[in-house]
């Protein structure tokens, strides 16, 4: 893979990166190994992670791969805080104190000095944005993340935090983590515009549109898929819809006619989107891996592209046309 560059920033990322939310529930640690070799051999380097995923299962199953098995000169550490688990669930705190302290924890849970990449993970009404990217700043000066950026934020949030970072020193807005899919092109109303304007990158996750654009879901409910489980059913259930079948048809005739997977055209799309650093794949098994891995050789005709366009375009209006 060859590394590009996140938005102005010196860092420079594989087009895919290492999606790891199963790790600790559906991916064990056997599995998870083979995945970030095999990975890390292919030419890719960022692994994206959370504080919340398996309540930091995840991130202790990457220090315990980190402490033998790979290298982790060989990988950038992509972590998220924001998210706590609480007696009645899962609560938004993107407070100073919450997130530097959730950081602690990943850093301890990872078993390393740093992480690279250090994002917010969502929105918190409570907190003023302010004292969220004062946390922002301290993760950088105090050395505990080299660079830092806000996940499934809106437009507006990320400029005013680029903007706000820049006026404060040298510590600036690297990144944004959203989703971004064929199925779901929102982020191109606002964030992918403000990600041109100030510079930051853009990071995908679920680029394969939670899975459906492999087009595993065309004619049924696979038994062992996400949609069928217990837990990620209802991640799965928004683009099982008519809407979203007619842009999966589109994207399995194209691959048809590419002599390619479904999985590739889709990530061959979103890869050539102006604005992407790195798609975010999470795979269950090592097999699952592979084959996103092998998709980063396609570049699609025009006519292609522009027909996946057309077929998953917005609903525009105004102010976004005028």
């Amino acid at each position: 893979m060859e590394l590009r560059q996140l938005g102005r920033t010196g860092l420079r990322v594989s087009p895919l990166g290492l999606g790891t939310m199963t790790w600790g529930r559906d991916t064990d640690e056997i599995d998870a190994a083979e995945q970030l070799r095999d990975f890390v051999d292919a030419g890719g380097n960022l692994v994206d992670t959370a504080a919340s995923y398996g309540g930091g299962d995840s991130e202790s199953m990457i220090g315990s791969i980190l402490s033998g098995k790979v290298d982790r000169r060989d990988v950038l550490l992509c972590t998220k805080a924001g998210i706590r688990t609480t007696a009645d669930g899962n609560a938004v705190d993107a407070s100073r104190g919450a997130l530097l302290d959730s950081l602690d924890a990943s850093l301890e849970r990872l078993g390393t000095d740093h992480v690279d990449l250090f994002l917010v993970h969502t929105p918190d009404p409570r907190t003023p944005f302010a004292e969220t990217l004062s946390a922002l700043r301290l993760a950088v000066t105090t050395g505990r993340a080299r660079y830092v950026g806000l996940s499934n934020h809106p437009g507006w949030a990320a400029a005013r935090a680029a903007a706000s970072l820049d006026a404060h020193g040298d510590v600036g807005l690297a990144a944004v983590e959203l989703e971004y899919s064929l199925l779901q092109r929102g982020i191109e109303r606002d964030v992918v515009p403000a990600a041109t304007e100030m510079g930051f990158g853009v990071l995908a996750w679920s680029p394969l549109g939670r899975g459906v654009l492999t087009g595993k879901y065309r004619s049924s409910l696979p038994a062992d898929s996400r949609g069928a489980s217990s837990h990620l059913a209802g991640f799965v259930q928004p683009y099982l819809d008519g809407e979203s079948s007619g842009i999966v048809e589109a994207v399995a005739t194209a691959a048809n006619g590419l002599g390619r997977a479904p999985l590739d055209v889709a990530l061959a799309w979103l890869l050539e989107r102006p604005g992407v650093s790195s798609a975010i794949v999470g795979a269950r098994t090592p097999a699952q891996l592979r084959a996103s891995l092998a998709a980063c050789d396609l570049e699609l005709p025009d006519a292609v592209h522009y027909a996946l366009d057309d077929v998953s375009a917005l609903p525009l209006g105004y102010p976004e046309r005028w």
